[in-house]
């Protein structure tokens, strides 16, 4: 039987905006109050989806967020119609407004943990939406999540799909941007790499002291029993607190890993070595644990460039290929160490740049944009076709953006009543398109 590991990208929802909302995200805070434009946003994110599939990838797409989210704000006390609930949000709490308008759950590295059917106890694909508590404005997502995962992967013979962890910090979850999967062949069982910024329940533990640590060793661990994961096949291992504070706010900002491959900045982990022999031993197999020293990229260039917030994946050819944002090849240390390192005998052998800057100058890279599920060709077959990226979906989603994206959107421009009518209208055509059902608030 042949397996896959399939990406689902996020498609960048209407609103998306530069409101400047991720504290410990260099690159949201300082495009905060530009310009954006979500159309281009849109079509990048669909460029590169395609590119994927092109290059005989298994590629499909998950459904923004509705937003803006007049529920959340309806919530907090904001009431009359939903003109005069965006009206007094933006009077009286701006900030909440602008994070009920967030499109950030285009970044689907954030939307869950996923571990394939090959590591669990019961042979199905597991999914748990990440809760996203430590920003506001992501923290309102997982709900919405978990019914847009469970209409894409809507065959519970494979797919198991689990509720978010307690809404509390002591199980901060990130979902799987703090999670590589390593494995020699994806249809193999393979190890989990779980990566944690603090424990939440020891105050004693080394922890960041400028930024947040969003991943709590204590979320981590209880996925890996939701997922019926075995001890054998879970390692956890801590984040650098010091690169944190340098705006490594999340594990794929300083780290990526692909089958028996582990991408990363030897800044990255607290007891690197002792953990990469666990690795070692509970793969049982050839390892490749490609380092770059802060000689050849300081941690400002990896942040700002995204060099480690890349896809690495695995062509049909066999070869490996990373997949990195064109601001890559702007900057000129990690251009350099790119052309260095396809040279270096590691099965990494290409390196292709796509252009997300719309993603970019909001925090999110191409890792940050896809879902990676790891399937076999009968868990493909059960998810929702409508969903994977083909000619057909491609042309249709594009035409889609299209007609109702608009291609300028300032922070002000949020408490505009018609974006509300956009952005239903938008999303009610797109559940359509991908035979997704009534997964939002406003259809039921």
């Amino acid at each position: 039987m042949k397996h896959f590991e399939a990406n689902f990208d996020g498609l960048v929802g209407p609103t998306h905006n530069y409101a400047g909302l991720s504290f410990g995200n260099v690159a949201s805070f300082s495009n905060a109050a530009q310009t954006s434009n979500p159309k281009a946003a849109a079509k990048q994110g669909l460029q590169k989806a395609k590119s994927l599939a092109d290059l005989g990838m298994v590629q499909g797409v998950l459904a923004p967020q509705e937003r803006p989210d007049l529920y959340t704000l309806r919530r907090i006390g904001f009431s009359g119609s939903d003109a005069e609930v965006l009206q007094k949000a933006a009077q009286q709490a701006p900030a909440l407004l602008n994070a009920c308008c967030s499109a950030s759950s285009m970044w689907t590295a954030n939307a869950a943990t996923v571990s394939p059917s090959a590591d669990t106890r019961d042979g199905k694909v597991h999914f748990t939406p990440a809760n996203l508590v430590d920003k506001l404005h992501r923290s309102i997502e997982p709900v919405t999540t978990g019914n847009i995962l469970q209409a894409t992967f809507n065959n519970d013979r494979y797919f198991k799909h689990h509720q978010h962890l307690p809404e509390h910090t002591s199980f901060g979850d990130e979902g799987a941007a703090n999670h590589t999967r390593l494995c020699s062949e994806y249809g193999h069982a393979g190890v989990e790499l779980f990566v944690y910024g603090q424990t939440a329940t020891n105050p004693d533990a080394p922890k960041p002291t400028k930024y947040p640590a969003r991943q709590a060793l204590e979320a981590s661990q209880a996925v890996a029993r939701l997922h019926q994961l075995e001890d054998e096949s879970c390692v956890f291992m801590q984040q650098n607190p010091h690169v944190i504070d340098q705006g490594v706010f999340h594990n794929d900002v300083i780290s990526v890993g692909n089958k028996n491959v582990l991408f990363y900045h030897e800044q990255a982990f607290l007891n690197t070595e002792a953990k990469f022999d666990e690795i070692r031993r509970k793969m049982n197999s050839d390892m490749y644990f490609v380092k770059v020293t802060t000689e050849q990229v300081s941690i400002d260039d990896a942040v700002r460039s995204y060099l480690f917030n890349t896809q690495i994946i695995t062509l049909p050819s066999g070869e490996m290929a990373i997949i990195a944002p064109t601001n890559c090849q702007e900057n000129p240390a990690v251009f350099a160490y790119f052309n260095e390192l396809v040279t270096l005998g590691t099965p990494i052998k290409q390196v292709r740049y796509y252009d997300v800057k719309q993603s970019m100058q909001n925090g999110g890279g191409p890792a940050c944009l896809r879902l990676r599920v790891a399937m076999n060709e009968q868990e493909v077959a059960a998810v929702n076709q409508n969903t994977l990226m083909n000619e057909g979906l491609f042309t249709r989603l594009n035409t889609w953006v299209d007609r109702h994206y608009r291609d300028q959107l300032t922070v002000n421009d949020l408490a505009d009543p018609q974006l509300i009518i956009e952005s239903r209208t938008a999303l009610d055509e797109l559940t359509q398109i991908l035979k997704l059902g009534s997964v939002y608030q406003f259809q039921r």
